[in-house]
């Protein structure tokens, strides 16, 4: 069933006046963009993810590929320095310590050296 071409009019002139009320618009607005924001948080943050790493993969310049590089480097080889090696310890059997102090050798009293002026150098030693 198909309006007349009158039906029509007599319904545009009747709607003509209608006006929506003051801040229609802007709720409107604010309502469909809360809606936007809402559908993007559902969005998986692991295809997000995939998205913004196949963006800058896409971008890539020379300068990139050097900077990734460097810290892929830098991040293997604080991982080699940093895991903990399989380091096989061997338990030494307990053995009793020892107390006895033992004697020094005597030295010879320094009041026995003969340091005369007439001994200079008569012990070994050379004269330039």
């Amino acid at each position: 069933m198909k309006p007349s071409v009158e039906q029509l009019e007599n319904l545009l002139a009747l709607r003509r006046d209608d006006r929506p009320e003051e801040g229609y618009w802007q709720d409107f607005l604010c309502e469909f963009h809360h809606r936007q924001r809402e559908r993007a948080v559902v969005k998986s943050k692991l295809a997000n993810f995939f998205g913004r790493v196949a963006v800058w993969f896409s971008d890539l310049g020379p300068s990139k590929w050097a900077y990734g590089g460097g810290v892929a480097y830098a991040t293997v080889a604080a991982l080699a320095l940093l895991m903990p090696r399989g380091v096989d310890v061997e338990n030494i059997p307990a053995s009793p310590v020892n107390y006895q102090v033992v004697p020094a050798p005597a030295l010879e009293p320094l009041d026995q050296l003969d340091l005369s002026p007439s001994t200079h150098g008569s012990a070994g030693e050379q004269v330039f």
